[in-house]
């Protein structure tokens, strides 16, 4: 099992034409993704890669029945192309878009408040489920079928979060960037939460940085759990610093609470296990799962 997408996820690729999206595609084909359709708004009728393009998302759900999409518009297409692919009722949305103006995504978030789809991005490398399904730009060669879920807010240091889990030979059930910006399309407990009721996840990877109050966000969900699976966490950044200013107003919705320092503790009093360097996953994992030959 898996979150979110796997080997039967049915997936549409928006601006599946483009030079980056064409790279990437066939990747994910070569992958064994499921990917069934492309939308190019223009191109509808003809082929790409040996899929079949359509004018629209809605278009090409009624011939395909797609579920999911990976989108690689650029910035100013960007809203349109998460507006219709809610409107088209998909489940998923994986977005490696970046540079989207805030006003954009504050209107797309109020959109997606009202909607069934789940927004992983923009500016992400997207989500991997090792053999199964691959939507985005993940290095599909590093990942190894596994037990651990990971979920990060950096995108590099997913990378280095796989890598960790590797080397402690329990591999990854399903690995998710949220995204690097500060307005993304979810956030840590609803991932959490999902891996949380996976069968096939038996423990949580969590990468957060500097700025946002999204680590906090997962130690106040986290902490009401009756029986959670146990999380490693691991913050980017330098313990003392911290993160960027935005006057009062900021100071005020973070409650002063704005160091990788503060996040740590908050996530440490959650319950977590925190770790103060990215190579510590690996023993906090043989750790937990002792029984497991690295």
């Amino acid at each position: 099992m898996s979150i979110l997408a796997d080997k039967n996820s049915k997936i549409l690729v928006q601006g599946i034409t483009g030079t980056q999206a064409s790279f990437h595609v066939k990747r994910s084909l070569d992958y064994g993704t499921n990917i069934v359709a492309g939308v190019t708004p223009g191109k509808g009728g003809t082929t790409h890669l040996g899929i079949p393009v359509f004018n629209t998302v809605k278009e090409a759900v009624k011939a395909t029945g797609a579920n999911a999409s990976v989108i690689f518009v650029p910035a100013k297409s960007f809203k349109s192309a998460v507006l219709e692919a809610v409107d088209a009722q998909l489940d998923l949305c994986v977005a490696i878009t970046d540079s989207v103006p805030t006003l954009d995504m504050l209107e797309i978030r109020r959109a997606l408040l009202a909607s069934k789809t789940v927004l992983i991005g923009p500016n992400t490398p997207g989500l991997i489920t090792p053999d199964e399904a691959r939507l985005g730009i993940f290095p599909e060669n590093i990942h190894q079928k596994g037990r651990i879920g990971i979920v990060s807010r950096s995108s590099t240091l997913t990378y280095e979060a796989v890598l960790e889990t590797n080397r402690a030979n329990l591999g990854q059930s399903t690995v998710i960037g949220l995204g690097d910006d500060m307005v993304i399309g979810t956030n840590f407990p609803l991932i959490l939460d999902k891996f949380m009721h996976d069968d096939k996840t038996d423990a949580i990877v969590l990468i957060g940085q500097m700025g946002g109050a999204f680590e906090e966000e997962a130690a106040e969900f986290y902490k009401k759990l009756s029986s959670p699976k146990p999380v490693v966490t691991f913050v980017a950044g330098s313990a003392g610093v911290m993160a960027q200013k935005m006057g009062y107003a900021g100071d005020i919705i973070s409650g002063g609470k704005k160091s990788v320092q503060n996040k740590k503790e908050i996530l440490q009093n959650a319950g977590m296990i925190v770790v103060d360097e990215i190579n510590q996953i690996h023993d906090v994992l043989l750790t937990l799962f002792p029984n497991k030959d690295a």
